[in-house]
């Protein structure tokens, strides 16, 4: 008999644990938190910890710190208790935690969206730089500010950021192309039109193309009108010899230059925007300059800055004009949210600052959620 009761001992705790000590309670979501403890340093072993809310409505328990709780209401405040368990029973509660406050079920998201800008024309106008479409500061073209994006967090939202137009072929007059469109959500930019050529007008896009210096095709191209999200390039000029001067891309913030009758002097691509969505104030969308085929002026366009939807310079005579500057996202929000970024989409997100976080994306095609 007595060996029994010895075995039945030895199975069984003679006690309940001691009730653990409170840590930290975390919002993590609308409906979820973590809670921080530390098990009793001294009495009977707890087997599991287990979380009970105030008011009660979530859960949670773990056999280490910290708890996960799950259940819980948008926008509501909250305290925790964490009891230990073991085969003898509950502990008592702990002291409770300090009060949160879960997010709300949707929140408000600015946004910086720039498209891809054109590629600068073959013997030719410089590139428009990409749309610009922007809830902070200004918007491209002189636009009306966009209104910020209500989301909802654990929701896909569509990105995809646009490549910058191709290079024109400066042996065969060929103009740049199109910038790439770029998208965030329901919000798309549209890419900047490629510089013009002798044998071509500007193209269309978020910014316009400058045109070629062809009398026939000088003109600039159209710039997206609805939303307006950038400038038009400018004008060839008109006469074609001796100097086949072209036109510069529009900017974001500015119109292209209209080609001169100069050897040395070509029209110079519209000014982009300074907006301060990251905390300090960056210049995006600057248009391409045209490059002509002066004795000066004999060379390969520039390339537009990766990343901030520039416009690419045009070409000289029988030379590259060059490839338009990708575009970009920029999303500030909440510091209370965390982005996930999904497959295939490149991006960061920044510390805390100022109540917000900061989060870039530079480039791909997929989805980014928030919790």
């Amino acid at each position: 008999m007595l060996n029994i009761i010895a075995a039945i001992q030895n199975e069984v705790p003679a006690a309940v644990p001691n009730a653990p000590t409170i840590g930290t309670a975390t919002t993590t979501g609308s409906t979820t938190a973590t809670v921080t403890f530390t098990a009793a340093g001294s009495g009977p072993a707890a087997t599991n910890f287990f979380i009970t809310s105030s008011p009660v409505i979530g859960s949670g328990s773990s056999a280490t710190s910290p708890i996960s709780v799950t259940g819980l209401a948008a926008s509501t405040q909250y305290t925790f208790t964490v009891t230990a368990s073991n085969a003898a029973g509950n502990s008592s509660p702990s002291a409770s935690s300090n009060q949160i406050t879960t997010n709300a079920a949707t929140f408000t998201c600015d946004f910086l969206v720039i498209a891809g800008g054109g590629g600068g024309g073959g013997f030719g106008g410089g590139g428009g730089a990409g749309g610009l479409r922007s809830t902070i500061g200004n918007t491209g073209g002189g636009g009306d500010l966009e209104t910020a994006l209500q989301l909802s967090q654990s929701t896909n939202y569509a990105v995809y950021i646009g490549a910058g137009g191709t290079a024109g072929n400066g042996t065969s007059y060929t103009r740049g192309g199109q910038g790439g469109s770029t998208i965030f959500s329901t919000i798309t930019s549209t890419g900047g039109g490629g510089g013009g050529s002798q044998d071509f007008t500007g193209g269309n896009g978020g910014s316009s193309g400058g045109g070629g210096q062809n009398p026939t095709y000088r003109a600039p191209g159209t710039r997206t009108a609805s939303p307006v999200q950038g400038y038009s390039g400018g004008y060839g000029y008109t006469t074609q010899d001796p100097y086949y001067t072209s036109g510069g891309g529009g900017g974001s913030g500015g119109l292209g230059g209209d080609a001169i009758a100069s050897t040395t002097v070509n029209a110079a691509g519209g000014v982009g925007l300074a907006i301060s969505i990251t905390g300090s104030s960056v210049t995006y969308g600057t248009g391409g300059g045209a490059l002509g085929a002066g004795a000066n002026n004999q060379g390969n366009g520039a390339n537009g800055a990766t990343n901030k939807g520039d416009g690419a310079q045009g070409g000289s005579n029988v030379m590259m004009g060059g490839v338009g500057g990708s575009g970009v996202i920029i999303l500030r929000y909440s510091d209370a949210r965390t982005i996930s970024f999904g497959a295939g989409v490149t991006g960061t997100e920044s510390g805390a600052s100022g109540g917000y976080k900061r989060a870039t994306i530079t480039a791909g095609d997929g989805n980014v959620s928030w919790t």
